[in-house]
């Protein structure tokens, strides 16, 4: 065997070996499954957005941002991402070995849903940053909108940027302040909580109620009308009075006792 033959022998041996002792990650890509409305991407920072359509492959540092009533559906691995209205979000690492997935999202502005359903065997470290806090998971199902974390199933490490850690369980929130305290999601809230909806959702219409001071509810109802005003009645004219019957003119004459003044009988 001469040296070259043993030198490539030699170097598939050392990755062979390589790989054994660490794990041997791999760039991977994600593909938009579904998409609704304006939906856009951007490969690079120097690239320009471009329409997205479904199909379409997706990498690390690709920029995914949605408009007004518009949503898309990203899976990457084992990992789907529901995009939500008015939400723009980066793929910062993309990574996956045998039997370990690795996924790192920056989340600029925005919500977005994140389900994470590694095979049995397998696991998957997801991990979902903003400007305030990071949410990791290895496993879960949560909402988060750059500061409002919701665990639909699972546990969520959930940390500010001021280094606090909690661990949000099922059917718990923590919300993180804009100086990266997150609160205590024992006291914060529960199932009934949901992070706020951006902007491009349609309000609810339902109508609101309202507990009067005796206690009993009522709903509160749509505010009156302004009567119209109503026309002023008309002032009846004074009637004329009755003419009497007619007699025969007596023409005026001199008072002879007053001088210069008619008298008319």
């Amino acid at each position: 065997m001469n040296k070259a033959k043993q030198s490539r022998v030699l170097i598939f041996s050392l990755l062979l070996f390589t790989c054994f002792l660490l794990p041997c990650y791999s760039q991977e890509t994600g593909v938009i499954r579904e998409l609704s409305g304006t939906v856009e991407l951007k490969d690079s920072a120097s690239s320009p957005f471009v329409a997205a359509k479904a199909g379409d492959r997706v990498g690390e540092d690709t920029v995914i941002s949605t408009g007004f009533k518009s949503s898309a559906l990203l899976e990457v691995g084992s990992t789907l991402i529901a995009v939500r209205p008015l939400t723009r979000l980066t793929l910062t690492e993309i990574r996956s070995s045998t039997g370990d997935e690795t996924l790192n999202v920056y989340l600029q502005a925005g919500r977005l849903k994140v389900d994470v359903t590694p095979p049995t065997g397998a696991k998957a470290s997801v991990a979902v940053s903003s400007p305030t806090a990071t949410a990791s998971v290895r496993g879960t199902s949560f909402e988060f909108d750059t500061m409002n974390l919701y665990v639909r199933d699972g546990n969520v490490s959930f940390a500010g940027n001021a280094g606090q850690k909690v661990s949000v369980s099922t059917g718990n929130t923590a919300v993180v302040s804009e100086t990266g305290k997150v609160t205590n999601p024992v006291t914060t809230g529960t199932s009934a909580y949901r992070p706020q909806a951006p902007s491009g959702t349609e309000p609810s219409t339902a109508p609101v109620t309202i507990t009067a001071a005796g206690g009993s509810p009522y709903s509160n109802p749509e505010p009156p009308q302004s009567p119209s005003t109503p026309s002023s009645p008309s002032t009846p004219s004074a009637p004329s009075a009755p003419s009497g019957p007619s007699g025969p003119t007596i023409p005026p004459v001199n008072d002879p006792d007053v001088p210069g003044i008619d008298v008319t009988w």
